[in-house]
């Protein structure tokens, strides 16, 4: 009896024991501010990694094991983490994260509190970069940040993007430098956004100056989405949408093309009859509107799924991404396809040794058309082609074939154009740009290796001192295949092995290329972070090697018999001629030693500086080390007595810093001297210049920042002056020392300077919730110094001289047109024979000589934008939420010469609308000249074909609505949401884009008008 007593007394203690060590937690959860309660909140058992979410009035029950750890965390909340004990009820505030001053922001090698902040680092907002749905990132950067301008070269799927920070600095390279996840890099395109967990840009030399050589233009340091400790959460992203060309232009149609060139035809003075008055009304004409055949609706896929948990020991996270982007020209040789993987893997071995990895591949593929106007001018020809010439030609054309249904020369009969076999001569010899999109293959592919190991140890008693070792790698192939189809019409032409061939691409043939590139980084930091009462300090030390080699392979062969895809390799062209091959590689390393120190005092009182060592292979030893320091200083008026009694100001802090940076942008081997082997002899190709040295960027920044009411309202405001001494420059030597390749020396300074503004205006205490940025800023650019016996570099359309802006614009100076003869005579007073007529364009004679020449060109346009600004809006009310964003260019020229070749050419080229406002009599206009097939001024670089390019874009809607209260499926979260992109543009730019990057605009393939569709879920 009293052993089973005994055993009965166990059973229930065991039992009670068991009833103890798990609690029935029931709660609520609310924003801190506002006290409004949050729907869709994750409360997390950690140990377990069970968990639930809020329901629609903020509620949440779940079962705790005793002594474990609850986290709750929220998107826009900073988590919170309770410790279960016996406690049954609770009720949870959470706190806005944008009411926290205390963000940590990743700057150099560390990281640091965005209240001790002393130099112009800039903080990017993901959540609104994320709603771009972008294929890059850094189109998702337009408009976000003050000072920085990106810019689309071309509305081609994976052509490339630019990005400008604080202007050009110099003539050579431009480009930031992108960090990711401590790895540098040149290029972003490999990177999914949907896989960016923060990113910050360096802009002034104190923030940048810890990455030395490669930072005058910038940078931006990027990190990647890791895992969270809990059990796995699965997300999923997918979208779709459809694109639209917009803001063409209005070209002529059949019936208007035949009357303005009627028109030039006799304004030209010829003699005889008018050819277009006679071939008026001809049957075998067409109205062809060229653009609208050329582009159709693009379609875009996005798919991003992402797997990540873990516990207090391991935390993981998978990434798999998929984009697919066929653009707008027809015959969908216009495509880009990226896949993305990932992986982040961190393990806390013991509690002061962590190690960890954070890899990704990448493999994209490009269909590239000309989409600048570079040859073969796809879109330039769309423009040039006249209506009047069909697309197809017609079953019965004897010359009619279904390889290649196309037209190409105008209403071609036969092959001998002296006996009247086409019409080029009335109707140009432009290109079919239809046929042209149809024949073109030209691939690019991508295959990228990303990633880092580290691991990291903390000593002394609170880990003050911490030792962090990184291997980076960046692992590249390339391969470009462009095959080049023979079609067209036969014109008689080519060599006599090619007799009876087609005028385009004779002989067809086949380029290829195949290179590698491995950059690989290793970086070491020892660092110290410790609070003594009042003081803080901060400290770095570390060293970095990096070590680059590439090589490559090219091939190319003509004369394929069979040109089917499956012929298109090497090895079935013709090995008769026109063989060509080669190969080449090199390589380079950078060796840099850094260290850096931040103090504040009574967080009042911030001291920042930084200095780097680098020695570049790119240099001759004595002059291969390049020094890089920088120092900044912070004073935060708001936490000093006199103003911290003031509850309306939050905070209010003074900065200003002073640094230097480096440039090291040049080819390999630069300062040695080339020597190439001619016969028997062997001859310089190009002179060394073994006293070659680093480019240096000096850079000052005085900033303020103000925020009041909790920070609900916070404005920046900075001023900069950047000054780049020592610019690397090519220096073409003299003819009489021979064929030789340019020099390159130090030689120039340009200058940059301007104010950027910033503000941000949120309420997260009511039910309708708001997140305002705004932004804008101006710059100035001017080169003060070129090299002596290089007193200005001249291009075709620009001039670079001391005193003006990089790239200036330089021509005649448009100032109306000539409307009767009398005003030509007394105009060109010093000219005996004037040859300009009434209707002519007339240009300004600046030296008054009553002469138009060379000595009167002058500066006529900036390519510099002076106003860079961007507005984002995002809202959220229950379960809606919608953002959108404006972002806008200023204060910038653009030329413009498509206009030039349509509406301003002598030969026979279809025109824009605006033509049928052209001069036809004194006092017609005077702003549009007549229309000739003789010169009327237009074959001048003049002011009259540079544009403004100013424009405001509203670059993205989007608005979505939330589910919930879905646990019952097994999800957590379910997010629809439809967005549009350019959906208006303001500009009185009359090319295809006022974006466009290049400095000539030759007809540039326009970014399209989208429409999505998506979906966002988690379980």
């Amino acid at each position: 009896m009293k052993r089973t007593l005994f055993f009965v007394m166990v059973v229930c203690a065991a039992l009670g024991l068991h009833a103890q060590t798990t609690v029935n937690v029931r709660g609520s959860v609310k924003d801190a501010l506002s006290n409004e309660e949050l729907i869709g909140v994750t409360v997390l058992v950690i140990e377990t990694g069970n968990g639930t979410v809020t329901d629609i009035n903020g509620n949440f029950e779940l079962t705790v094991p005793v002594n474990n750890t609850l986290r709750i965390s929220y998107v826009g909340y900073s988590n919170q983490e309770i410790v279960i004990t016996n406690q049954t009820v609770l009720e949870i505030n959470l706190q806005p994260k944008t009411q926290l001053m205390d963000e940590v922001v990743v700057v150099g090698y560390s990281a640091q509190k965005k209240s001790t902040l002393t130099g112009a680092v800039a903080p990017v907002n993901v959540d609104d970069m994320e709603r771009r749905r972008v294929a890059d990132v850094r189109q998702a950067l337009q408009g976000q940040v003050a000072g920085v301008q990106v810019t689309q070269s071309t509305g081609a799927p994976g052509d490339e993007i630019d990005i400008r920070i604080r202007g050009e600095g110099t003539i050579g390279n431009n480009n930031p430098l992108y960090v990711v996840d401590g790895v540098p890099t040149r290029e972003l395109a490999f990177i999914n956004p949907s896989d960016i967990e923060s990113m910050t840009v360096l802009k002034d030399a104190s923030a940048a100056a810890i990455y030395g050589s490669r930072a005058s233009a910038g940078v931006i340091v990027i990190t990647t989405k890791g895992g969270v400790a809990g059990k796995t959460k699965f997300e999923a992203n997918f979208y779709s949408g459809i694109q639209y060309a917009s803001n063409l232009p209005k070209m002529l149609n059949a019936e208007q093309y035949m009357n303005v060139v009627e028109k030039a035809w006799n304004n030209a003075g010829y003699s005889g009859t008018n050819p277009y008055t006679a071939d008026k009304g001809r049957s075998d004409f067409a109205d062809t509107d060229w653009l609208d055949e050329l582009f159709e609706p693009g379609h875009m896929q996005n798919v991003q799924m992402t797997a990540s948990g873990g516990s207090d020991k391991l935390q993981y996270l998978l990434s798999l991404g998929y984009v697919n982007q066929d653009g707008i020209v027809v015959y969908d040789n216009d495509k880009y396809k990226r896949f993305n993987f990932r992986t982040n893997i961190n393990a806390n071995l013991t509690e002061r040794i962590k190690i960890g990895t954070n890899m990704q591949l990448s493999y994209a593929v490009q269909d590239k058309l000309s989409s600048k106007g570079d040859a073969p001018g796809i879109i330039r020809h769309a423009l040039l082609r006249p209506p009047v010439i069909p697309v197809f030609k017609s079953p019965d054309d004897p010359t009619y074939s279904e390889r290649n249904p196309f037209t190409d020369l105008p209403f071609y009969v036969h092959n001998n154009r002296d006996t009247g076999g086409w019409e080029s001569d009335k109707y140009e010899w432009t290109q079919n740009p239809i046929a042209l999109a149809y024949f073109t293959d030209d691939t690019h592919s991508h295959f990228k290796t990303f990633g880092n190991i580290f691991g990291e140890i903390s000593f002394l008693p609170e880990k003050e001192l911490t030792y962090r070792t990184n291997a980076g790698i960046d692992l590249n192939f390339l391969h470009d295949k462009a095959f080049y189809a023979n079609f067209g019409d036969d014109d008689g032409g080519g060599s006599q092995i090619d007799r009876g061939l087609g005028r385009q691409n004779r002989p067809n043939g086949l380029n290829e290329y195949r290179g590698e590139e491995l950059t690989f980084t290793w970086n070491n930091t020892l660092s110290y972070n410790k609070m003594f009462n009042l003081h803080s300090l901060n400290a770095l030390v570390g060293s970095e090697f990096i070590t680059n080699y590439g090589s490559g392979i090219n091939a190319s062969r003509r004369r394929y018999e069979y040109d089917t895809e499956k012929f298109r390799y090497i090895d079935f062209g013709s090995t008769e001629q026109d063989l060509w091959n080669g190969g080449s590689g090199s390589e380079w390393a950078l060796m840099s030693y850094f260290t850096s120190l931040t103090y504040v005092y009574d967080m009042r009182y911030m001291l920042t500086a930084n200095f780097r060592a680098d020695a570049s292979s790119r240099f001759a030893e004595k002059n291969r080390w390049g020094y890089f320091p920088s120092l900044s200083i912070g004073w935060k008026l708001s936490e000093e007595q006199f103003l911290k009694k003031q509850e309306w100001l939050s905070d209010l802090k003074l900065r200003a810093s002073i640094g230097q940076l480096g440039n090291q942008e040049i080819a390999n081997y630069a300062y040695l001297t080339l020597i190439k082997k001619d016969g028997d002899k062997y001859l310089i190709s190009r002179y060394g210049n073994p006293d070659l040295k680093w480019e240096t960027t000096t850079q000052y920044n005085v900033g303020l920042d103000i925020g009041v009411l909790r920070n609900r309202l916070y404005f920046t405001a900075d001023y900069f002056q950047k000054y780049t001494t020592d610019i690397l420059l090519p220096i073409s030597l003299p003819s009489i020392v021979g064929d030789v390749q340019p020099t390159i020396v130090n030689a120039g300074e340009v200058s940059n300077r301007g104010w950027e503004f910033g503000i941000t205006l949120r309420n997260s205490e009511s039910a309708f919730k708001y997140n305002i940025n705004a932004n804008i800023s101006t710059v100035k650019n001017r080169v003060e110094k070129l090299h002596p016996n290089l007193p200005s570099l001249v291009g075709s359309v620009t001039r670079t001289e001391p005193g003006q802006p990089l790239n200036a614009y330089y021509g005649y100076v448009f100032e109306g047109v000539y409307q009767n003869t009398n005003e030509i005579k007394t105009h060109l007073h010093g000219t005996t024979n004037p040859t300009p007529v009434p209707g002519d364009i007339r240009f300004k004679d600046l030296n008054g000589d009553g002469r138009i020449d060379d000595n009167d060109r002058d500066f006529i346009g900036d390519p510099n934008p002076g106003l860079l600004y961007g507005l984002n809006f995002s809202g959220s009310y229950k379960n809606f939420d919608v953002a959108i964003l404006f972002q806008g260019v200023g204060n910038v020229d653009r030329y413009n010469d498509s206009k030039k070749i349509i509406d301003y050419d002598t030969r026979p080229f279809n025109y824009t609308t605006n033509i049928l406002n052209a001069w036809d009599g004194e006092g017609s206009t005077n702003t549009i000249p007549r229309v000739s097939f003789t010169d009327n001024g237009s074959s001048r670089i003049s002011s009259i074909f540079v544009e403004d390019a100013s424009y405001l874009r509203l670059k993205n809607v989007e608005v979505g609505y939330s589910f919930t209260n879905i646990r019952k499926l097994g999800l957590q979260n379910i997010r629809i949401y439809v967005s549009a992109q350019n959906l208006f543009t303001l500009t009185n730019y009359t090319g295809l884009d006022p974006e466009s990057t290049d400095l000539i605009d030759m007809g540039t393939y326009p970014q399209s008008r989208s429409f999505i569709c998506g979906i966002n879920f988690s379980f």
